[in-house]
């Protein structure tokens, strides 16, 4: 017998598995990564052309409107500067002209219009998505979508000829009631309270109503997309843990949905601040600050373009550019923040189930 011991247990340098020698390229071959190349067929490059060619055109458009309204309100803001901003009247002839008051009546109208839309276009969202089913809900779906594609002018003898003089009692009772808050009030020079039907007409608020009204069906389009995509199975657990619908709805479909409601109310922001033919048919232009938005007399930078567009001179028409371009980079941006936060929308980030 030899004289070396036999360990009882093996030890880890018997246990370990021995090493495989790398593997060799072969003769005349390189050992380098192989490259996958997949062969577009010419259906996926004609849509990748395309889609590309409308894009780059929708810009260049869009970048073309902007240079021109550029160059041509050039002259009219060497000649005022920054008190262009300020200024609260409207008289090119003698360069005494701004868009102070244009522009403060564009977003009161807006404003009342979100007001307006913002709840009415909330709760038909939740109710095509949540509560209605079947045909019932496709039908609606479709009667609202349709209301986007009625004429600005339909809304505008609908507001001038019905509405305005429906809503005259109910701008008197806000007035009355609500007075003592310097927005609400309705009075004369003197400061006295005005109470006579022809104090609440061509009013913002009138204005603000009938585009409210027009901007509901695009804000509902955004916001029913966005809580229909909620999680089906979140939904699911919220009602696994005792939650009724309107908890399902409070805590998944809501926060959900969060970003299609900032960026459709955004988006119907965007609408109501260049709506003109409407407000132009609804409101008594002035050139001067209205805090009072039941009162008479208001303006719009849509309506004024469109007020003063036939009758201006070389001088008044690049005024008028001016102003059309302050618009222009208003609901550009307006638009472009709009996008962005609805393309940042993801499922059930903050959701409470």
């Amino acid at each position: 017998m030899s004289d070396r011991s036999i360990p009882s247990h093996p030890g880890p340098a018997m246990l370990a598995p021995a090493a495989s020698p790398a593997p060799q390229p072969a003769d005349g071959f390189e050992d380098v990564p192989r490259r996958v190349v997949s062969k577009h067929s010419f259906g996926d490059m004609l849509f990748q052309r395309s889609v590309l060619a409308a894009g780059t055109v929708t810009v260049l458009i869009m970048l073309a409107v902007g240079v021109f309204l550029s160059l041509r309100a050039s002259t009219a803001l060497s000649k005022t500067g920054l008190s262009f901003f300020t200024t609260q009247a409207w008289s090119p002839e003698t360069q005494t002209f701004g868009v102070a008051a244009v522009l403060f009546g564009t977003v009161s109208i807006a404003l009342i219009a979100l007001g307006v839309s913002v709840p009415l276009s909330l709760g038909t969202a939740l109710l095509l998505s949540e509560v209605l089913q079947g045909r019932l809900r496709n039908l609606l779906i479709s009667l609202v979508d349709l209301m986007a594609a009625v004429p600005s002018i339909v809304f505008g003898l609908w507001g001038v000829y019905f509405l305005q003089g429906s809503i005259i009692p109910v701008s008197k009772w806000i007035s009355i009631w609500f007075g003592w808050i310097p927005i609400f009030a309705v009075t004369d020079a003197s400061g006295q309270p005005q109470l006579q039907p022809s104090a609440f007409t061509s009013s913002a608020f009138i204005a603000g109503i009938v585009v409210g009204l027009m901007v509901v069906p695009t804000q509902t389009s955004i916001m029913r997309e966005a809580f229909t995509r909620a999680p089906v199975g979140e939904r699911e657990g919220a009602y696994a843990l005792g939650a009724t619908r309107w908890g399902m709805i409070r805590a998944v479909v809501l926060p959900f949905g969060k970003g299609g409601i900032i960026g459709g109310t955004m988006l119907g922001l965007g609408r109501a601040l260049g709506e003109t033919i409407a407000v132009y048919m609804i409101i008594s232009p002035i050139f001067t600050i209205n805090w009072q938005v039941l009162k008479t007399g208001t303006n719009s930078v849509s309506a004024l373009i469109a007020l003063r567009y036939g009758e201006a001179s070389e001088f008044g028409l690049s005024a008028l550019m001016a102003a059309g371009l302050v618009l222009f980079l208003l609901t550009l941006v307006i638009n472009f923040t709009a996008s962005s936060i609805v393309a940042r929308s993801r499922s059930g980030v903050e959701s409470d189930v």
